[in-house]
Formats: structure tokens, sequence, C-alpha cells
């Protein structure tokens, strides 16, 4: 029997780091190959949450993930009256993570955010479901790789990176 896989990604904090860490983008189609590529797995749902924006070179970018399979969800980037801004999906990716997790055997989630160590941690011992993370290693918080089943590290040297 194939195991349901549930992918959820971060898409700001995958761009940030990879840009951050390499000078370099990250390949979801090389990602999506490797998952597709397992006999053993059934990608059940495929999540990719967003910052809506004009931009044709963004609008193209999510086209692209849509045609790998993904359902991008977009939300609008908030700039605060003090001029700070917002444009943060942890609730969001936390609600459908919950949601999804009780049909589904092993969770990717693609963000080195600390913020999902509680999230992770939950999900893997109350619904016994293994958990993965695909993230920058010097960039991903410490917690939530003590937490997780498996790091799939994004480096120079994987197929991640374009």
């Amino acid at each position: 029997m194939k195991k349901r896989v549930g992918i959820f990604v971060d898409v700001q904090n995958i761009y940030y780091t990879c840009r951050q860490a390499y000078q370099r983008q990250f390949n979801y189609r090389a990602l999506m190959q490797q998952l597709e590529g397992d006999q053993d797995i059934e990608i059940s749902v495929a999540f990719a949450y967003a910052i809506a924006s004009q931009d044709n070179g963004q609008r193209k970018f999510q086209d692209a993930l849509r045609h790998l399979g993904f359902q991008v969800k977009l939300k609008p980037y908030i700039t605060r009256s003090d001029g700070s801004a917002k444009g943060d999906w942890d609730v969001g990716i936390t609600i459908d993570i919950m949601e999804y997790s009780q049909d589904l055997d092993d969770i990717y989630l693609l963000s080195g955010d600390g913020d999902f160590t509680l999230l992770l941690g939950h999900i893997k011992h109350k619904h016994n479901i293994k958990t993965h993370v695909v993230s920058v290693p010097s960039l991903t918080a410490k917690s939530l790789l003590d937490t997780v089943d498996t790091h799939l590290p994004i480096t120079l040297e994987s197929s991640l990176l374009n």
C-alpha cells in the first residue's frame, strides 16, 4: 500500500533562505520528480502558500507551481500604517496540516521556520505521521530539526536548486 503524502510549502521562506544561502532558486520540479519517482508514495495533497502579486513574474511562477500539481494559496501583502509589512502564512499552513493530517501517512513541510516545531511534534505523536522538513540547513531552526523524522537539506550539492 502506498504512503499518502502531503506537501506544504512556505514559498516565502524557501525563496528567501535559498537566495540568502546560495543566491539560487529552489527547484520545485526536482522535488516533485523525486517524490513522484518513489513507487511507495502517492501525493495526496500539495499546497504552496504565497503572497498575491501583480508582478507578471510572480504570476508565471505561481502558474508553474500549479502545472506541477500544487494548489497555490494566495494572501495579500499587507503594509501597515507604520510602514512595516506582513505576508505570513504560518496560521494557514498550520490549519491545513491539521485538517489534512488524518488522511496522510507522511507530511513534507518546506520551511525552516521554528514556529512549526510544536505543530510537527503534535502531528507526529498524536497522529503517528512521519514528518519531513525540506530546508536550508544553516537557516533552519534547531528545534524543528530535532522534532522531525527526517530533514532533506537544500544544499548546493543537492538537485533541489536551480
